[in-house]
């Protein structure tokens, strides 16, 4: 398509959110779309390849840093997010979870109506495609491809024995009727590879005269006039130009760049938009309020068996031939998620939901992978669900280039640190339980198990995000909330945000699919509002 000074909808932001609202509008061909993506294509074999994560370049990942955080011993957090198109669908691990019936249903009755679990879940099934599952659940010819994995490193399949043992239920679906259980997650893939939200709904659509993906584009700020929001200033290079919005624009840069992008545009609260010389356009308390995230905890163990990923001779020269036959293929231990096997599991039997979510890595894994230990071993995540604890997002500059001001605020809230301390305890069972334990497992930690004092210190130098942040422009009836239930930003007209986040609370499980279920309603809403 021809690029044009106006459109009918603008759409800003590629990722999981962006990409189904996009594709879906552009379904409607008397319509014109502009997507715009700060980042690049992310189309090459490191992004498709699953087992290549760890490669994954600077360009697509922004390699976000916190403010030191006092619940983390004063330590500065990392949050990778997905920078190109499909965002962090371009980078994450692939778990397809959709959350808990309870956590929609909660939304409902915190005032969002008609995002109840039986609302939301046609949306689900709409956009799903998956390969084993169906019924009642399960959509089987949607555009985001749900799989299988066609591996799993032995250990996590020992993983769920041991859980079996520890009498724990098992189960191979995650997202049926009943999400508590462990067992292989079932993965964002398509024939062995990554199947981002790009891939799901921007390819097939790219080539239409009525979409215009420009990708390598930042948006510095919503153009806003008597109340309306009628496009957006964005710069390529060193030149910056204007596009105008007929209809609507639609803000999908995520829980970060979502309200870091409504503070430049003079959109937020007074004491976090004045002292950077920016002009008030419209007071909103909430804008880059209510930050929630999961944190994490991962718990690492040596072993002598090269079953296990590890930094070896060996291991190294494993790793070639898989990318060999990945290559030639698509099959083999290249097509892993690393987070293989995992699950949902209740702290205390009163909760209306599970609280702890596990994720199994058949490897070690230090500081988000950041550092190699020598070796092999494996790893188990063990996150707190649904946190007490919120943060914040703010500007450092005014300058859209920049990083916004991230502080999570992690284990802030003592509640926290019980649902962690038992998670901790948890992952220390499956480790010391056969089949898990006949890899000959050595805690690289000498986790003090059985003193809580230095338990939570050891949590506290260790835990950080599990990827999922949410909630910064939430969404609710009351008159602080950011947008409504239809999305649309309350304060001003012809703006819609849709990404992870409006989520006025977090949901209990990864947040990709609920991210591309919210950019599918919040298609449906512009197209019914705009006839």
């Amino acid at each position: 398509m021809v690029q044009q000074s106006a459109y009918d909808i603008i759409v800003i932001g590629g990722g999981s959110g962006g990409s189904a609202a996009a594709g879906r509008l552009a379904e409607d061909r008397s319509k014109t779309i502009c997507l715009l993506e700060v980042g690049g294509k992310n189309n090459s074999f490191v992004y498709t390849t699953p087992g290549l994560l760890p490669f994954i370049p600077n360009s697509g990942n922004y390699k976000f840093d916190t403010v030191p955080m006092k619940g983390l011993n004063g330590r500065i957090g990392y949050q990778p997010r997905g920078r190109g198109m499909g965002g962090s669908s371009a980078i994450n691990a692939m778990v397809y979870i959709r959350g808990n019936r309870w956590d929609y249903d909660n939304w409902a009755d915190m005032g969002c109506d008609g995002w109840s679990y039986d609302d939301v879940l046609p949306y689900f099934m709409r956009s799903e495609g998956n390969e084993r599952l169906s019924g009642d659940h399960h959509g089987t010819d949607g555009p985001l491809n749900v799989m299988d994995q066609k591996y799993a490193n032995p250990s996590s399949l020992a993983f769920i024995e041991a859980a079996r043992n520890l009498q724990l239920k098992i189960t191979d679906d995650f997202n049926g009727g009943d999400q508590e259980g462990i067992g292989l997650y079932q993965v964002t893939q398509k024939g062995g590879e990554r199947w981002s939200a790009a891939r799901a709904y921007i390819d097939p659509v790219k080539d239409q005269d009525n979409i215009d993906v420009r990708t390598k584009v930042l948006v510095e700020k919503l153009i806003i006039s008597e109340g309306r929001v009628t496009g957006v200033q964005v710069r390529k290079g060193n030149s910056s130009e204007i596009i105008n919005a007929r209809g609507a624009v639609i803000l999908s840069a995520g829980a970060f760049g979502s309200p870091q992008i409504l503070q430049l545009s003079g959109i937020g609260r007074t004491e976090d938009i004045k002292p950077h010389g920016i002009e008030m356009t419209c007071e909103k308390p909430e804008v880059g309020q209510n930050l929630q995230d999961h944190i994490d905890y991962v718990g690492g163990w040596a072993s002598p068996s090269r079953d296990l990923i590890g930094d070896s001779v060996g291991a190294n020269f494993k790793m070639l031939k898989s990318i060999i036959e990945h290559r030639l293929q698509r099959t083999g231990i290249m097509t892993t998620p690393y987070a293989e096997a995992g699950g949902f599991w209740s702290s205390t039997p009163d909760l209306p939901a599970p609280d702890t979510q596990f994720h199994f890595v058949p490897g070690p894994l230090e500081n988000h992978g950041k550092e190699r230990p020598k070796g092999h071993g494996l790893s188990i995540h063990t996150c707190v669900l649904r946190p007490y604890s919120m943060g914040s997002v703010g500007l450092y500059e005014n300058n859209a280039a920049a990083p916004p001001r991230i502080d999570p605020n992690f284990l802030d809230d003592e509640r926290d640190m019980v649902t962690m301390r038992a998670g901790v305890r948890q992952i220390h069972r499956f480790a010391e339980t056969a089949p898990l334990s006949d890899f000959g497992l050595e805690d690289r930690y000498n986790t003090p198990l059985h003193d809580d004092d230095a338990l939570d210190q050891l949590i506290r130098d260790k835990a950080d995000t599990v990827y999922h942040p949410v909630g910064t422009c939430r969404m609710g009836s009351d008159k602080d909330a950011v947008v409504d239930a239809r999305l649309k930003f309350k304060g001003l007209e012809g703006l819609y945000i849709a990404d992870a986040s409006i989520m006025p609370k977090i949901v209990s499980g990864n947040t990709n699919a609920p991210s591309i279920m919210i950019g599918e309603r919040c298609a449906d809403f512009v197209k019914a509002d705009l006839g």
